[in-house]
């Protein structure tokens, strides 16, 4: 501390940590949209502190360490307490319960992450990153205000809380795309997909949020089950793919 921390990437940190307040406070005040917002551009300023950070070099254990306290109430007690008010609240004991749950566990993973941080791969995450959880609650609330529709079914609601706070300490493995590098030559094709995705996303960003989330937590899931487990679906596509195959009759 004596030599100093740098200051832009904490910055971004901070600015972090003052959205995740944001959406708590707007929490308490019944803006569950407002809130929702909240954590998501909190979320781009996770995205944006470290990329920054190793762009500029200028990680550092202090970094590492505010960056995990400022996930822990954007990404924790942010999107626990939205989704206790807005939808888990009816529930009681079982509604508070998987909200602290979601923060808890949301704790133990950037406890994780930052015990295995120099060890850790980069291409994969052990278990679903905080983030991701935490803007696909924010991104469902958006989703319900926008085509007004009421919180009902809070029994799923309630077991699709459990389920992402076990995502989140699990050992399932989630690409992180750390080895993507736009300063090098890609395809244009890549270009044109881009443009394409932001299009949709500016389009009907309601929608696409949500989906985006979504498939990001289905993606590892299906990893897991299917690549690396090897569940029967894989044998199936196979044995289909060769009875069709004009080879082999």
């Amino acid at each position: 501390m004596k030599k100093g921390i740098y200051i832009l990437p904490n910055l971004i940190t901070m600015g972090n940590m003052f959205f995740g307040f944001y959406a708590i406070l707007a929490v308490f005040n019944g803006r569950y949209e407002q809130a929702a917002i909240g954590i998501l551009i909190a979320g781009v300023m996770d995205g944006l502190d470290g990329r920054i950070a190793r762009m500029t070099h200028s990680s550092s254990k202090f970094g590492i360490e505010f960056d995990s306290l400022s996930d822990l109430v954007s990404f924790g007690l942010a999107p626990a307490l939205l989704i206790y008010s807005w939808a888990l609240q009816p529930m009681k004991r079982l509604g508070w319960a998987a909200a602290f749950l979601f923060a808890v566990c949301g704790a133990m993973r950037l406890a994780r992450f930052n015990v295995q941080y120099s060890s850790s791969e980069s291409k994969h995450f052990t278990g679903l990153p905080i983030p991701i959880p935490a803007g696909f609650i924010a991104s469902l609330v958006i989703l319900y205000t926008h085509f007004d529709l009421r919180v009902e079914h809070v029994q799923g609601l309630l077991i699709l809380t459990y389920f992402l706070a076990f995502l989140m300490v699990s050992t399932i493995r989630y690409r992180s795309f750390k080895e993507l590098d736009f300063k090098k030559r890609k395809p244009f094709a890549m270009l044109v997909a881009a443009s394409l995705l932001l299009f949709l996303i500016a389009a009907e960003p309601q929608i696409m949020l949500f989906a985006l989330f979504s498939l990001y937590i289905t993606s590892g899931l299906f990893e897991y089950l299917v690549i690396e487990h090897r569940v029967p679906l894989v044998d199936w596509l196979r044995q289909r793919h060769a009875a069709s195959d004009p080879k082999n009759s």
